[in-house]
């Protein structure tokens, strides 16, 4: 079995696969604006209405993509390019088909989005003036307004555009559990002995660590975690629960049996469960992290000069993901939930949306849950070193 699980691995993707990428992506003849993004994110039946919609003299390319990773190593390369002495850039234009084009906009998680700003590889979006801008809640305009260093700030620029979001889970075996009368309703039914070798974690410091803190009454952007009382003896108590680490294949010993519990992102235990059923999973009702895919602009490198006029193509698309009826598209036919939701009435839902339970879910919806939020260089050493610490306890 070969799932495509990752959603946040911070690993970077070879230039030769993200120029693949591109290759493969610009094949269209006469394309002004090719949009990237991540795979079954957006319905393919919302691209065909877009079109139907607007009236653009732009052609506009969807390109869907399996990784965020490959995404942001694709803005790295674009930006590299720019950064090329003018022999490079030449033979780079040789390569490349000029009647074709390069990204204008693209998917990128919020976890990722830190770190592209403070590379300069994306730039600030022009989306505060268009009409359902104001319909996005107020925690989500915050989440997206940054400094130059991709640091949250209230008179910040506006660097991405929400357009679907999930939480982490715990997912567990149900046959397994119920047979030994087990129950998970929380991080803290993660450190029952019963789970002992029987449990996969996420390989994130700010996840693991994250949920401890939860475990203990804290926030997962705690800063400073020397501060917090038994914090360390509860993490070496949690990895010895563990089986294994992952971030791209943590739920195939669960689908085995080899684990009967793990740590997971809601779209990737979404569409398992359908293959699955003894596949259940809960949120905690202590509070679980948040994660948002955002719409993203790269900056404008030597080989995007020709493009610079394509932004109010892409501000009508952003636009139509924050449309009602687009928002609802996507929450029905993906695993994420559009922000927009939240503002419209229970009543003007299709059944399946008000029964949804992230969009029920009172734990969600509080401050109980959070975005994981850009540490200070002194705070992520923290959790580097904490995490290299129990990792190696053996």
């Amino acid at each position: 079995m070969n799932y495509q699980l990752s959603r946040r691995s911070f690993m970077y993707v070879t230039t030769a696969m993200a120029m693949t990428q591109i290759l493969s992506g610009c094949s269209n003849p006469g394309t002004i604006l090719q949009i990237l993004f991540l795979e079954n994110s957006i319905p393919p039946q919302l691209i065909g209405d877009f079109r139907k919609s607007v009236d653009t003299a732009k052609k506009i390319d969807f390109q869907p993509q399996t990784q965020l990773a490959q995404i942001f190593a694709l803005l790295s390369n674009l930006q590299s390019d720019n950064q090329t002495n003018q022999n490079t850039k030449g033979l780079l234009e040789k390569v490349f088909d000029r009647s074709t084009t390069y990204p204008g906009l693209t998917t990128l998680g919020d976890f990722w989005l830190a770190s592209a700003i403070k590379q300069n590889l994306i730039q600030p979006l022009s989306v505060k003036d268009l009409a359902n801008w104001k319909k996005i809640p107020t925690s989500w305009q915050k989440l997206v307004r940054r400094n130059s260093q991709g640091n949250l700030t209230t008179d910040g620029k506006i660097y991405g555009a929400p357009y679907r979001w999930g939480s982490t889970v715990i997912a567990y075996r149900s046959d397994r559990l119920d047979k030994l009368g087990l129950t998970i309703r929380d991080w803290q039914d993660l450190w029952q002995p019963e789970l002992r070798d029987r449990l996969s974690l996420l390989d994130s410091p700010r996840e693991v660590i994250g949920l401890t803190l939860k475990k203990l009454g804290h926030s997962y952007n705690a800063d400073n975690l020397g501060a917090i009382p038994n914090l360390e003896s509860e993490l070496l108590a949690l990895h010895r629960q563990a089986r294994l680490y992952s971030s791209d294949r943590y739920l195939e010993p669960l689908v085995l049996g080899d684990t009967w519990a793990a740590v997971a992102w809601s779209t990737d235990v979404i569409p398992l469960r359908q293959r699955y059923p003894e596949i259940k999973f809960i949120i905690p009702q202590s509070g679980a992290s948040l994660w948002a895919d955002l719409w993203v602009k790269p900056q404008p490198t030597a080989l995007l000069d020709e493009e610079r006029d394509n932004a109010t193509a892409i501000e009508k698309w952003i636009d139509y993901c924050w449309k009602p009826q687009a928002a609802k598209q996507i929450s029905l036919f993906t695993t994420g939930i559009s922000p927009i939701l939240s503002t419209l009435e229970s009543e003007d839902l299709p059944q399946d949306l008000q029964d949804n339970i992230f969009l029920n879910s009172k734990v969600l919806n509080s401050p109980r849950s959070e975005f994981l939020f850009p540490l200070a260089p002194e705070i992520e050493q923290q959790y580097q070193e904490l995490w290299l610490k129990i990792r190696q306890s053996g």
